[in-house]
This record gives structure tokens, sequence and C-alpha cells, in this order.
């Protein structure tokens, strides 16, 4: 039995946490603003009535009708906030207490060889699935395989259907929706020193720029640029020539504001802006998971085409080439393959040499070879053959 590692399971599972959260947190934040302003302009109503009261120059049928001025705005306000709770506050309390839950039985798992564990495990595969299907753009297979494996609380299939409608604006060269998510997140963003919305407005300064429209752009900096000269003075005075620069100059600076390469680098920043809000990785959960996989079996060996395994995912060359990226696994202890059966060699499975060439492979192997070669064995690498008890045992220490 497999003791399994809580901790170590847990560090996946942050953003799976976080999302709702984040998307609670917005909600709670648009009922403290509603609820601020509302309680605000009855206090001022209040004041006021009390006010005149106190000078004795109140009329009744006033103070009545400034009365209900102000249980009309509680009543309004208490209608508004019910609502936001019933679309949206209590759907996603409902998403965060599925989700710990679902993470709840870990901790309740005795072992990885525990049915409940399978259970669980199946179910983060499909999620790290439709994580992956998300991120590439395959939002119907995700919304498929959510459904079929009943898992829509347990995805974020909303969050990265916003992300992408976002992205593909952005790729239409339209800054409007970026900056409405900008105005969303200002606190959040302005907390992890992000610069995404100066390089939105300063992408529509200078397409303001491409369009000739001077006056406009003026205007526009004077707006929205002006504002980040604390940070981006550099930055704003550079783009402040484009006034004078045309679209088509060959001048490196200026022509690397005008490039429409710029659009492709928003998009990124967006994205990574989104995900670092989220807590989210910026590779797929499921792509993670198999570099931690990987990074444990890559070997030196697994890149030579005489000692590739068949057995060995590394030696897959998909796999392999996903594991490029990841370092070489560390083994205090060697484990010996054989490159024929894939099977370990160990006392029980003795390692055997060709006596010429010093090519190792397992007794199980070479035994199967010898008895269908009457006790003639042949090394695939090298091509010598041999008696079988030529074969010498290698023993390492």
């Amino acid at each position: 039995m497999s003791k399994l590692n809580v901790e170590g399971t847990m560090l996946f599972e942050q953003p799976f946490v976080r999302v709702p959260y984040e998307n609670y947190r917005k909600i709670f934040k648009s009922s403290q603003r509603n609820l601020d302003s509302q309680m605000a302009a009855v206090a001022t109503a209040s004041n006021d009535l009390s006010g005149r009261a106190k000078a004795g120059g109140h009329v009744p049928a006033d103070a009545a009708k400034s009365i209900d001025g102000m249980i009309g705005r509680v009543e309004n306000l208490k209608r508004k906030l019910s609502d936001l709770q019933e679309s949206a506050g209590q759907p996603t309390q409902d998403v965060m207490r599925e989700r710990l839950q679902y993470l709840a039985v870990v901790e309740n798992v005795p072992n990885t060889n525990a049915p409940e564990f399978s259970r669980w495990a199946d179910t983060r595969l499909d999620r790290w699935l439709v994580d992956w299907a998300l991120r590439t753009g395959k939002e119907k297979t995700a919304r498929q395989i959510a459904k079929e494996r009943s898992i829509e609380t347990l995805v974020d299939i909303d969050l990265f259907t916003d992300i992408r409608r976002i992205e593909g604006a952005l790729a239409k060269h339209s800054c409007s929706e970026a900056l409405a998510w900008c105005s969303e997140n200002k606190v959040a963003l302005r907390k992890i020193k992000s610069t995404l919305e100066f390089d939105l407005r300063l992408q529509e300064y200078i397409e303001l720029c491409r369009a000739r429209k001077p006056q406009e752009a003026i205007v526009y900096s004077k707006k929205h640029l002006v504002a980040w000269q604390d940070t981006h003075l550099e930055k704003i005075r550079q783009v402040s020539a484009l006034l004078a620069v045309l679209p088509t100059t060959s001048c490196g600076p200026y022509k690397r504001l005008y490039d429409h390469a710029r659009w492709d680098t928003l998009v990124s920043s967006f994205r990574l802006a989104a995900y670092t809000l989220n807590t989210l990785p910026t590779e797929p959960l499921l792509n993670l998971a198999l570099y931690a996989g990987l990074a444990s079996l890559k070997l030196p060996a697994c890149y030579a085409h005489e000692t590739k395994n068949a057995d060995c995912p590394v030696c897959d060359p998909a796999l392999g080439k996903l594991a490029e990226e990841v370092p070489f696994s560390h083994h205090v202890n060697s484990t010996i393959v054989c490159s024929i059966t894939g099977r370990i060699m160990d006392e029980d499975n003795m390692p055997m040499a060709f006596p010429k060439t010093g090519y190792v492979y397992s007794r199980e192997a070479m035994e199967e070879m010898a008895a269908k070669n009457n006790g003639i064995v042949t090394c695939p690498r090298s091509g010598s053959t041999c008696e079988f008890s030529a074969l010498k045992k290698v023993f390492i220490s």
C-alpha cells in the first residue's frame, strides 16, 4: 500500500478553490458598492430631515415624502441584493461547497490503493482534460466532457469562455472588452503591479495616430495617458511623437510602435494577467502533471536510439518531446531495465553480458532467445552471437 501525499496532491488544487472564491469576492464587492451608495443617500436625506426638524422649518407633508423616499431606497436595495444573491451569490456558494467537499475526500483516503482515491483521481483527470481543452480552444469538447462526467461545477468553463471572448476582441483590434475587464479588476491588478490597462490605453492612442486623427489622439492622451506619467513618462513622450510620424515610417522605434504584432503581445499580457488573478498556471494542469511524472523517469538513455525502452514513457517520441523541457531525474540507486523485454533486471532476473561486446540483457530475454535458437543467442545491437552458456553474469555493487 502506498500512503497518499496529501500536501503534494493539494499543490495542484489551489486554482480549483481560488476561482470560485474570486467570483464570490466580486459579487460581495458589488453588493457592498450598492449598499454604500444607497445607505449614503438615506443618511443624507435623514440628516437633512433632522436638521430641518431642529430648525423648526419642516412641513409634515414634506417630511412624510422624504421618509417614503428613504423607505423606497431601502426596499429597492433589498430587492437588488436579493436578486444578486439568487442569480450569482448562491450558485457560486454552491460551487465552492461542492469543490471543498470534493477535496475533503483526499484527507480521508487511507492510501492510493483505496477505491475512493481511484474514483477521485479519475474525476481529477477529467477536470484536467477539460482544462486542457479550454486552454486550446476546444470549448465544445470541454463542455461535452464536463456534461458526460457530471463535473460542470468542478471546472471553470465560464471563466475560460470569458477569457477567450476578450482575447478574440483583442485579436480583432478592439480594446473595449479588455478595458472593461481591467475596470472590474482594478484593485487586484494594482496589487500585482500589472501595466495591462496602460498598455491597452497606449494601443488605443496608437490606433488614433494610425488613423491620422491628431485632435482625438491629443484629447485621448490628456484623458487616459497623462494619469500614468509618474511611472510611464518616457513611453508617453515617445508615443507623443507619433502625431508627427506616419504609419509607413522606416524609423525603428516608431515602426515598432505601429507594428500590428503589438496586438499579439496584448493578448498574451491579458491572458497572463487573467491567469495570475485566478492563480491559474500558464501551462495546462495536464501538462504540469505530465512534467512531474516525466521528470522522475527521464534519463540520458531515453534519447539514445540504441538504449530506448518500449515501455518507458519518456522514450515515446511524443512524450519525449514534452520531456525535453524537464530536468533529468536523480536516482540514488540506479534501476537497470532490459532493452528487449522492458523488465527490470535484479537478483531474480540477472543481467547477462555478451563476452565480446559487453552488451547486457536480462536472463529472461536470453533464455527465451536461446530456447528458440538451439541455445544460441544474438546481440540485437552488435549482431554478435554466442552460446547461452558463454554469457557472463553481471553483479552491480
